[in-house]
């Protein structure tokens, strides 16, 4: 979605009944953020909407983006998964998948049940369509936002063919953006 570089279109305040109501969104696409939503998104600061190209909508707080929107699906930006990994769901691949992953390309199942990837257990299963963060083996952080195009446990059982789709990643053009 943001391979090459970009410039946002046009920069406004967002009304307070809207920041509460993204606020709202963001707790209930992202249960485990709750703790941490008044820090990451401060009641009394000032939330900027800036528009990009292909629909997107990029949140800026006090200068820094912390999550985007395309169509109806929230994404966080990778910068606010590394200040808050545990705040979303997190899948691992393997090393030899990261190359891959930082030119841009889809994730694909193979990556996601090598040795050295990880997916939840059974019990804590991810299913399709829900917005994950990509962890790489051996790193610290999250090299990748994407969303699932089929559940962790049906990942597992066919491994084949695109397990995420990538949305960010590291070293895309939404990285590279500053907001002034």
């Amino acid at each position: 979605m943001f391979k090459k570089g970009f410039q946002g279109s046009s920069k406004t305040k967002v009304k307070q009944s809207v920041q509460r109501s993204l606020r709202a969104k963001l707790v209930e696409q992202f249960p485990l953020l709750e703790p941490y939503i008044d820090e990451v998104f401060p009641k009394k600061s000032d939330l900027e909407l800036i528009k990009a190209p292909e629909k997107v909508s990029l949140y800026a707080v006090d200068g820094e983006i912390i999550f985007f929107q395309h169509h109806d699906t929230i994404y966080p930006h990778l910068k606010l998964v590394h200040k808050f990994p545990q705040a979303f769901p997190t899948v691992q691949v393997d090393r030899g998948a990261i190359r891959f992953i930082l030119s841009g390309a889809q994730l694909m199942c193979p990556g996601l049940t090598s040795p050295g990837a990880r997916l939840p257990p059974p019990e804590d299963a991810i299913p399709a369509e829900k917005v994950v963060a990509i962890n790489a083996e051996g790193k610290e952080h999250a090299c990748m936002v994407g969303k699932l195009k089929m559940g962790t446990e049906e990942i597992k059982r066919i491994n084949k063919g695109v397990g995420v789709e990538t949305v960010h990643y590291l070293g895309d053009g939404l990285w590279d953006l500053g907001v002034e």
